[in-house]
């Protein structure tokens, strides 16, 4: 995509385009990214660690008094869990193998949080025997299912709050409002089961620091109506995620969304044990697609180039997710052709008419063998892909930090390239 694509898109600030363009042109010019491409060719995401890390820093600092537990189901990658293990964060997990790729490293049970309101009585007999003791539940029948768990187990209600302007809303299948809320408290108090506190997700990619503050605002309201109806005291505040990352629009950044929390929460913090479950902006900047063009076409709509990778792989995230990452050409980033360009269609490289990952792309002309780069790649693009057509997972290659020069090995996942 080059800069006079505004004319056409509007809504892509200028800024933002200077910025990724200015981070993608330095990865594709790096030693380690050059050497992988070269070994490996494409369809590669290159993985930077150091970039998660430097996020997870930067929601303590925003939110110092939050406890953060990564929703590994973002990003589910080695590199990933470690440098966050590293630096003492909690992890959220939804499965049985989420957990085990915690349990495999060492993390604490502590450390973890099992978030997904439906659960197979063997995934908690499974994550009990490993430790964990704080879970999400919204109805009646998966409180039954707790029923003789050890005494510790903290159980969370989850709410359901409408956004109707995230990507994902998520209420839409889990959560309850605040009667069927306090029935829930009730006939688990009934049951001698502890209701720890509450959680609730805003919705994902909700770019709306207002909501935020909102959900966070009601949810302490009805906590404290219900101590007070019931006599009891809760203890824990889950405030889920939904913090969004900036694709082809600038989005609200962790300081905006902080800024409206921090006083609806912070006077809380004494009493209450406050977590977070991020994800996708703990790891959206932290990858970037390098794809390459396998066809050119003239059709009746225009120019169409076809990559290696699409809907059904790493950009799953488009169809799945309706975002929409920004698209630059190495012939762009490396100042060539600058004044050669033309409007074009993105395929995909399966055998299916609904595989077109953009249309209206400024590029230049582009030949078969030419590459292209998508930054903010990091959030539910691997784990979303599929493999259809038989076509293989694009592998992940991990730059910067965590990688050393030398042999670049293909991990026995397909997924997962590492330099050793």
């Amino acid at each position: 995509m080059n800069l006079a694509a505004l004319r056409r898109e509007p809504r892509t600030p200028l800024a933002l385009v200077r910025r990724r363009r200015a981070e993608a042109s330095a990865l594709l010019s790096s030693v380690p990214a050059r050497a992988t491409i070269a070994l490996h060719g494409t369809p590669l995401l290159l993985l930077d660690p150091e970039r998660v890390s430097r996020q997870y820093r930067h929601l303590r600092r925003a939110l110092p008094f939050v406890g953060f537990h990564y929703a590994i189901k973002a990003l589910a990658h080695d590199a990933v869990l470690d440098v966050l293990d590293e630096a003492g964060s909690g992890f959220d997990v939804a499965t049985g193998e989420e957990l085990a790729m915690l349990t495999r490293r060492g993390v604490p049970a502590s450390r973890i949080i099992h978030t997904h309101p439906i659960k197979k009585p063997a995934e908690i007999a499974e994550a009990l025997a490993a430790g964990v003791r704080t879970f999400v539940v919204d109805n009646d029948v998966e409180i039954e299912k707790f029923r003789g768990a050890p005494r510790d187990t903290r159980l969370l209600v989850r709410l359901a709050y409408r956004s109707p302007h995230a990507k994902s809303d998520l209420s839409s299948k889990f959560g309850v409002g605040p009667f069927e809320a306090a029935h829930l408290v009730e006939q688990a108090l009934a049951a001698g089961i502890s209701i720890a506190g509450f959680s609730y997700h805003v919705g994902s990619q909700l770019d709306d620091p207002t909501r935020f503050a909102a959900a966070a605002a009601d949810t302490l309201e009805l906590m404290g109506i219900l101590e007070r109806r019931l006599n009891v005291q809760f203890d824990t505040l889950d405030i889920g995620g939904g913090f969004p990352a900036s694709y082809d629009s600038e989005s609200a950044g962790i300081e905006d969304v902080a800024a409206v929390l921090r006083p609806v929460l912070e006077p809380h913090a004494r009493r209450l044990d406050i977590i977070a479950e991020p994800g996708r902006v703990m790891v959206a900047d932290a990858m970037t697609l390098v794809t390459s063009v396998v066809g050119v076409a003239e059709r009746g709509d225009g120019r169409w180039y076809y990559l290696d990778d699409g809907l059904y792989g790493s950009y799953s995230n488009v169809l799945t997710e309706d975002v929409h990452p920004l698209v630059f050409s190495e012939r762009d980033l490396r100042g060539r052709d600058a004044a050669n360009h033309r409007w074009a269609t993105l395929g995909g490289p399966t055998c299916d008419s609904s595989d077109v990952i953009a249309r209206e792309v400024l590029l230049p002309e582009l030949q078969v063998g030419d590459l292209l780069v998508s930054p903010t790649m990091g959030a539910y693009t691997t784990v979303t892909a599929t493999r259809f057509n038989g076509r293989p997972f694009t592998p992940v290659v991990v730059v910067g930090r965590g990688a050393t020069t030398g042999e670049i090995a293909v991990a026995s996942d397909a997924r997962r390239v590492a330099i050793v």
